[in-house]
């Protein structure tokens, strides 16, 4: 039997990621976080209050527009450290997203710049897209905050197409890196399917997962899968998924652990 035709990235164009990033993740973040209140705790986050929060998303704003701009980028803690101190920390954070959209707006499509993901695409697009889909996750965590719980897929604001991109990147960007924890003893295959679109990740005890997107969802047999809505999908493999939740499947030993990905 033919191997599955391979599928290409799902890299939307960079005005949309704007839009998602500005638009949505952020109208999101900031009514949810003034819902919680910045004394909450962040249940998707422990041991983070909002105030937390706010400044950590805050800080990477502001870090991916000087990286972008080309700026000598300061320690990512002093950033945190003014949004803590800030007497108004969502203005704050509004600053600094105004500012990462208008760098994003105003860099040419072929901008140098350093970009840390595997298959990465160009710098623009790359720092739209990381900043889009870090935003979406934090944006969920103060949905977390203000729900007092993990959400649901039903609960979210993101669709299909917003989704499948971040699952994209984790899977194949995130997870192939040399400094990725993920692995797995004894090897085996960790199959991801959502909206259409299947990703296998080889997985073994003493390298990175090697990812492969397909195009077909086909069938086959292996050691771990997850299927389900690509909205649900997304946040149970960023581990922001409320138990039970749609997605049905068998996840790899530790996934929440080894997975998760450390600024």
């Amino acid at each position: 039997m033919a191997e599955p035709q391979q599928a290409p990235s799902t890299v939307l164009p960079t005005e949309r990621y704007l839009e998602e990033l500005f638009f949505e993740a952020m109208v999101a973040f900031v009514r949810n976080a003034e819902a919680a209140g910045l004394d909450a705790d962040v249940p998707t986050c422990p041991g983070w209050k909002v105030r937390d929060l706010v400044a950590h998303q805050g800080m990477v704003h502001r870090w991916a527009a000087a990286s972008l701009r080309g700026d000598d980028v300061p320690e990512p803690e002093a950033f945190e450290r003014e949004g803590l101190a800030d007497p108004d920390p969502l203005e704050w954070l509004r600053d600094g997203a105004i500012e990462l959209a208008q760098t994003l707006s105003d860099a040419p499509e072929d901008v140098r710049a350093p970009v840390f993901l595997k298959d990465a695409p160009a710098p623009r697009a790359f720092w739209a897209r990381r900043q889009c889909h870090e935003t979406t996750m934090h944006a969920v965590d103060a949905l977390a905050a203000a729900l007092g719980r993990l959400p649901t897929a039903d609960e979210v604001w993101f669709g299909d197409e917003l989704a499948l991109d971040g699952i994209d990147e984790l899977l194949v960007g995130f997870l192939q890196r040399g400094k990725s924890r993920l692995r797995a003893d004894p090897a085996g295959t960790f199959v991801v399917v959502a909206g259409g679109r299947k990703w296998s990740l080889a997985l073994s005890p003493d390298a990175p997962a090697v990812t492969t997107r397909f195009a077909e969802v086909g069938s086959g047999w292996s050691q771990w899968f997850l299927s389900g809505p690509a909205p649900a999908v997304y946040l149970q493999l960023w581990n922001r998924a409320a138990a039970p939740e749609r997605p049905r499947g068998i996840l790899p030993v530790g996934w929440r652990e080894l997975s998760a990905i450390s600024w």
